[in-house]
């Protein structure tokens, strides 16, 4: 459903380059749950706005759903429904209005539409406040509402950027509930994005850890314990990635602004 071969990224700084993401393959089967496990400002955001049409790469081939999200870009939006890291739903809009106006920009037939709308509100548990503002919600709410307004065009892949970031454990296992529900109940390809390594050993078929924009292993969880012979995901992933304290608190778009910056210093 995904595959990804040589992908780079590089931002300019200067006079010279860095590298957000660097010479990364991989591939994502169709009904899979994808994780892309990684310390923050590690490449994650970069690499999922290149899959989804929002930055081009510098350099490699990405094809989802078999189409080049550079040359295709309809036909890829199209494939796919994303959460993104920061809430991007309309918070002066009641829960239906922001569902409503998302499958007009989507052309889903108005018959389907409010079938859809009633089903997956429903699926959330949503339904009942179908009519509240959304800026009355808590956070896990707009978060379950994200994911009900991403599956209305009935897409093929889920993205998910940090679908739980800033969230209480109990309402992060409960959108995990949905997503792992859904992925059985529906085959949907789910590719993720997560500093959190119980999410990922939870809910993911199959992982890749990214650190400095470069996969340094991917496999299933016991394949990556395996192979750096720890008892756990945990543990692997301190192996694979350093155990020092890291700086990078923002995105890497962010990080890339900040290294800028002390350049010209």
């Amino acid at each position: 459903m995904i595959n990804v071969s040589s992908l780079t990224k590089a931002f300019s700084i200067g006079s010279g380059k860095f590298n957000a993401v660097n010479n990364i393959s991989f591939d994502v089967e169709e009904g899979e749950i994808f994780a892309f496990l990684g310390p923050n400002g590690a490449g994650k955001t970069t690499t999922i706005k290149m899959l989804t049409t929002l930055l081009k790469p510098t350099a490699g081939k990405i094809l989802v759903n078999g189409f080049d999200p550079v040359i295709n870009k309809d036909d890829v939006r199209k494939s796919f429904g994303i959460v993104f890291q920061d809430p991007s739903l309309d918070d002066e809009l009641t829960v239906y209005e922001n569902m409503d106006f998302h499958g007009v920009l989507y052309k889903v037939k108005r018959g389907i539409r409010e079938k859809k709308i009633e089903e997956l509100l429903k699926f959330v548990e949503l339904w009942e406040r179908r009519n509240d503002l959304v800026k009355t919600f808590s956070g896990g709410m707009k978060r379950r509402l994200e994911i009900a307004r991403g599956l209305l065009h009935t897409p093929k892949i889920l993205f998910l950027d940090e679908p739980t970031i800033g969230l209480d454990p109990q309402t992060r296992n409960h959108i995990w509930k949905y997503i792992i529900d859904l992925n059985k109940s529906t085959k949907i390809t789910v590719f993720f994005t997560t500093h959190y390594m119980e999410e990922a050993e939870k809910a993911a078929d199959k992982i890749a850890i990214i650190d400095h924009g470069q996969i340094v292993a991917q496999g299933t969880v016991d394949e990556l314990k395996r192979s750096t012979n720890k008892p756990s995901l945990e543990e692997a992933f301190l192996n694979l990635t350093g155990k020092a304290i890291r700086e990078e608190e923002a995105n890497d778009i962010d990080q890339m602004r900040i290294r800028r910056r002390l350049w010209k210093r």
